[in-house]
């Protein structure tokens, strides 16, 4: 039986966090997205006034030299070019900063974090480091007394390989924290389009009746990426798509797509939703992955103009992990009975996008003739997330001029996004994110039960496959995948939206 989340308001840490330990500091994640959004948070007035900033590493660096750094890498970030009063703004950050040499699994050492916390202060942890590391360091701040009851925790992904190591990683930190102090990231959640849906369907009565298995054909998710594997063949081979992308991301998208309306915006009540869209997955086991899924790996190809090699040329040697996923699920349940979902994720495809499509159904008789009625295309509402932000729905118009042969329509796409979408200042989502974990606010956050259910239902899949129930289909580097994910979806009279 899966946990459930313990996240009552009267169980939820409050207050601001004091003092933000970042673990890992030296790290892509940190240096590349964390550092950079907290100083965007600081240069916007958004930093609560007085916490501290503290990078730890095993690495030795002087606090100085570590701030020196920072600075060299945050005043050449095109945001911070574009900002007038960004010198004074990068001064007031670095003063906040310091850092930290030590081994985070080590009681011992990590009781040095203990002497940089003001009395009565309240910690955040952010693991920006390896998952395996998580619960060996939460046993040590548990050891060292720093898992006190006012610190929270922010885990990165990925939680576990399958169900039962996320069961057991969940179980090791929980030791050392309780359910409202952890904070599991999904870095999707903090992204403005992403929240832009949930104030799509939930604040407008336009969409809300429509959104069922009445009117709607069928859903389409895409996390298409252009970069190959590279370095991270060694992560990849243990993970693979599904593990990596499909089983966090895209479900999460799928999950706000699908949910039932919460009462509020509280954690708990989002999070119960969500929980019950996994629930309702139809489980995919050997002899539907046959039909409902397509694995594949690219080979030798063109990207943006530019040869690629093949993931075993990458590798240096054969390998069964897949770098690309389509599946076809079904939610069970009255609103969508008979609506699929169709999810894809891959490396080295024709274009980097990440994008929900909602489909609606035809107009179910067409009164404009037989011209008018060829130019009739379904309603089809675009939510993209990358590499632009922006949310259009496409409408039916008439086309200018006369013509003899009755109406002519044209599809027009209404933009529904504000400020345009080419946005040179636009927000890391980790901004929104590390902003809420400061606050003690979950609700972008993924509870326990979520990330173990999502892991259930994966599990099906990878069994599956492991069974022999999908073949490693390969895919030119620089395509939209192997053939079969088309025919996924063309076999039922569809497409994918290319």
């Amino acid at each position: 039986m899966l946990e459930s989340d313990d996240q009552s308001p009267h169980a939820r840490a409050a207050g601001t966090a004091q003092h933000l330990f970042l673990l890992g500091a030296g790290g892509d994640l940190a240096c590349r997205m964390l550092f950079p959004s907290l100083f965007f948070l600081g240069l916007d007035g958004l930093l609560p006034e007085g916490v501290r900033l503290t990078g730890v590493s095993r690495t030795p660096e002087p606090s100085e030299a570590f701030r020196n750094r920072m600075a060299a890498s945050l005043s050449q970030h095109p945001r911070t070019l574009a900002n007038g009063d960004s010198k004074t703004a990068l001064a007031r950050f670095l003063e906040r900063m310091d850092y930290v040499a030590l081994d985070i699994t080590d009681p011992e050492s990590v009781r040095a974090l203990g002497d940089l916390i003001a009395p009565g202060a309240a910690p955040l942890y952010y693991f920006a480091t390896s998952p395996s590391l998580f619960g060996p360091a939460c046993k040590a701040l548990k050891a060292a007394g720093l898992a006190t009851p006012n610190a929270r925790i922010v885990l990165e992904k990925p939680l576990g390989r399958d169900l039962d190591s996320c069961r057991a990683l969940h179980d090791m930190v929980g030791e050392a924290f309780s359910e409202n102090q952890i904070l599991r990231v999904d870095h999707y959640l903090g992204k403005e389009t992403v929240q832009n849906l949930i104030a799509l369907r939930f604040g407008n009565t336009l969409f809300e009746p429509l959104w069922n298995n009445l009117t709607i054909d069928h859903v389409q998710i895409t996390i298409a990426e252009t970069q190959a594997v590279g370095d991270r063949w060694p992560y990849y081979d243990e993970y693979g798509a599904l593990r990596d992308m499909l089983q966090n991301h895209l479900l999460q998208l799928l999950c706000l797509v699908a949910m039932e309306p919460p009462s509020d915006l509280d954690p708990d009540a989002v999070r119960a939703e969500k929980v019950k869209v996994l629930r309702s997955l139809r489980p995919i086991g050997r002899d539907e992955a046959a039909l409902d899924t397509v694995r594949g790996q690219y080979v030798a190809g063109i990207v943006e103009g530019r040869p690629m090699p093949g993931y075993v040329e990458e590798r240096g040697a054969p390998t069964r992990a897949e770098t690309f996923v389509a599946i076809r699920a079904h939610i069970d349940n009255w609103r969508w009975a008979g609506v699929p979902f169709y999810l894809r994720t891959g490396k080295n495809l024709q274009q980097r996008r990440t994008e929900i499509v909602i489909q609606f159904k035809s107009v179910p008789h067409s009164v404009f003739g037989r011209e008018g009625s060829r130019d009739l295309t379904p309603n089809q509402l675009v939510i993209r997330l990358q590499p632009e932000e922006d949310i259009s729905l496409l409408m039916m118009n008439k086309t200018q001029g006369l013509s003899r042969d009755g109406m002519r329509l044209g599809a027009v796409p209404l933009s529904l996004s504000g400020g345009g979408v080419h946005q040179p200042d636009r927000r890391i989502a980790y901004e929104r994110l590390l902003l809420d974990a400061l606050d003690g606010n979950s609700t972008h956050f993924v509870g326990r039960a979520e990330v173990e259910q999502a892991w259930a239902w994966v599990a099906g899949i990878a069994d599956g496959w492991a069974e022999g129930g999908a073949p490693l289909r390969s895919y030119p580097a620089g395509s939209w995948g192997p053939s079969a994910a088309h025919a996924l979806t063309e076999r039922e009279g569809r497409h994918w939206n290319e």
